[in-house]
């Protein structure tokens, strides 16, 4: 029985088996430090492979860099001995509910989440927090401190002292601030599926570098659009200031497979369409039949039906002599009484909702007002978070990336929650089934906020209150359809991994090395904890349906039907064994210490050999 491993996804291993399945001719062996032999990739090959397309050395190239952006890089491959906790007290529906509230780093949470949502989001939703130049919760080991930037950016000497005495706090902030992000973008990639896409919120302090650093990271092929949110009306009142009244919003694809649905149409974009002719082909509005650009190739005369010729306008007809002949042959053009003019017909049963504009009008998808007045409706009056975005402007964005029946979105700034309400109105109004997952750092709120005399003592806390009464909410205005709404989510916390051995590899371990760690599951833990490590260690979805059993007197968990049968007692017989073999699981996982000797160890090997072959069997 082979050891389940303890910790996140190892990514530059990942990255490594991708290169070698690009160019198998540039992969190669090397022994770890355990002796044994791994993939690892010739870059003398790759280079070659690639000879026309390097840039080396001091040349010169187009790219964003700054002090700790390589440190930022290692952060997001480095895998993390972590884990997710559930907390069962602090969930809704935890044992039916597909939806995930994570309180945490969202750093760590990504990780643990890369093997079972690879490639598994639809939509990625974030408003990480704005660079205004103060600290930042998100307090990553390789965030520059200032005496750190100063030396990375040569700004001191040998000894420490400076060499100027101009001041570089501002730009201190501007690398804090992208290393901070950089790894979240770099992770966040690899969980999007092939037509997933993500949507970043920012204002003016950064959004020129996040622009780039998006386009580093997704590829600026994959840039889809920049949106203009106007997230106030009010004149802010500065003096010899600009008033800001918008935030920005990039939208990223993962690959080509993405498409921007079209907005829904109502009465309002339908008012200027008509019929005075009673035309069979019902309700159209006329349409431009010049030509945009001067094109002398399409500056013909256009012959009449009585015999007569109209004249080109000065830049040309839009079309062809062929395509405008097809037209009127179809009834789409039309000549006037006189038959010294044209006109198109844009039929509206010809058009599937409308473009998506760049503009987004307060009026249209809410302001943070808006959004306020809905917590307040939440909280008995009460504004707690200071700038929340509107349910409106997020279940927008939901409809335009075409989140549909069966997909998951994600939030890991999740901050007053908005996101989860949004998905929860959308399923109430059209009945699909989305989920969500959402990740929150438990960011301590202010002594005298109205948050913390409720009783709320971090944002994580408050969030997951805000699902509640949102949830409760839905189901109260969906009215008989409330019932089949799920509203809930099963609350995990990120914590250390259940192991204590977590730093030996696999390939480090031997026989006599895992005799000794039959006492290496630490104290306080559960077996649904442990079950939870379990599923981010096999890549399983984390929001599986878990049964608890009893077999021959064990408590068993059953995922799934089956996906999975997990049992940690401490102890347990051939009785056990050949109960979860019988049922013939795709997976098993037991407690390694649980067999009191080798011989029942292999034992129990023989059982699963013989009653169920296929049954992949791991020990924790």
């Amino acid at each position: 029985m082979d050891k389940l491993k303890t910790y996140s996804a190892d990514l530059v291993e990942r990255n490594v088996n991708l290169i070698a399945e690009l160019f198998p001719e540039v992969a190669s062996e090397r022994l770890d430090d355990g002796g044994n032999p791994v993939v690892a990739v010739d870059f003398d090959l790759l280079r070659q492979e690639l000879s026309d397309h390097v840039v080396d050395g001091m040349q010169e190239r187009y790219q964003l860099d700054w002090p700790g952006k390589r440190a930022a890089q290692l952060a997001a491959n480095a895998p993390v001995a972590k884990t997710l906790r559930p907390t069962r007290d602090e969930s809704v529906s935890f044992d039916t509910t597909k939806n995930l509230f994570i309180e945490g780093d969202n750093l760590d949470a990504l990780k643990l989440l890369q093997e079972s949502y690879l490639g598994k989001i639809k939509l990625i939703y974030i408003d990480p927090p704005y660079n205004t130049g103060n600290d930042f919760v998100y307090n990553d080991d390789f965030a520059a401190s200032s005496g750190g930037y100063l030396s990375q950016s040569g700004q001191t000497d040998d000894d420490g002292a400076r060499l100027s005495t101009n001041t570089e706090t501002n730009g201190r902030f501007h690398s804090d601030w992208l290393s901070m992000i950089y790894p979240r973008l770099r992770l966040a990639r690899s969980l999007l599926s092939d037509d997933g896409s993500i949507f970043v919120s920012c204002d003016f302090h950064e959004s020129g570098n996040l622009r780039i650093l998006l386009d580093e990271v997704f590829g600026r092929y994959n840039f889809v659009a920049e949106f203009v949110w106007q997230h106030s009306v009010q004149p802010k009142g500065y003096n010899k200031k600009v008033s800001v009244h918008h935030n920005t919003i990039y939208c990223y694809r993962r690959g080509e497979a993405f498409s921007l649905r079209a907005l829904e149409r109502t009465a309002e974009h339908n008012r200027n369409y008509r019929n005075p002719d009673n035309d069979p082909r019902g309700l159209w509005r006329a349409g431009d039949v010049r030509n945009a650009l001067f094109r002398a190739n399409l500056r013909y005369p256009l012959p009449t039906p009585n015999g007569g010729v109209i004249e080109p306008p000065d830049n040309g007809w839009r079309w062809s002599r062929e395509t405008i002949q097809a037209k009127i042959d179809s009834g789409e053009i039309v000549f006037n009484d006189d038959q010294t003019s044209i006109t198109r017909k844009i039929y509206l049963d010809t058009l599937e909702g409308r473009a998506v504009e760049s503009l987004w009008l307060g009026t249209q998808v809410g302001t943070t007002r808006d959004a306020a007045k809905e917590v307040k409706q939440l909280f008995d009056g009460k504004a707690l978070f200071d700038t929340p975005k509107p349910t409106k402007l997020i279940e927008q964005i939901l409809w335009i990336a075409g989140v549909d029946e069966g997909d998951v979105v994600m939030d890991f700034f999740a901050g007053s929650g908005t996101t989860a309400d949004a998905v929860l109105r959308s399923n109430a109004r059209d009945g699909k089934d989305r989920s969500w997952i959402l990740v929150q750092m438990a960011e301590e709120l202010p002594a005298n906020s109205d948050a913390r005399e409720l009783g709320y003592g971090d944002i994580a806390n408050l969030a997951r209150e805000r699902v509640r009464r949102a949830g409760a909410r839905v189901v109260e205005n969906a009215g008989l359809t409330g019932s089949r709404l799920d509203v809930g989510f099963r609350a995990m916390t990120v914590d250390s991994t259940n192991v204590t051995e977590v730093m030996q590899l696999p390939d480090n371990i031997t026989q006599s090395t895992l005799s000794g760690l039959e006492n290496s599951i630490k104290p306080g833990r559960t077996g649904e904890d442990l079950l939870f490590q379990v599923l981010l260690s096999w890549g399983l979805d984390l929001s599986m349906g878990i049964r608890v059993e009893a077999i021959d007197g064990h408590e068993v968990f059953v995922v799934e039907e089956g996906a999975l049968i997990a049992c940690f007692d401490r102890q347990v017989g051939p009785e056990l064994v050949r109960g979860i073999a019988d049922r013939e699981p795709l997976r098993v996982v037991l407690r390694d210490s649980c067999f009191a000797s080798d011989a029942d160890r292999i034992n129990a090997e023989q059982i699963f050999t013989e009653v169920s072959p296929s049954t992949d069997v791991k020990v924790i």
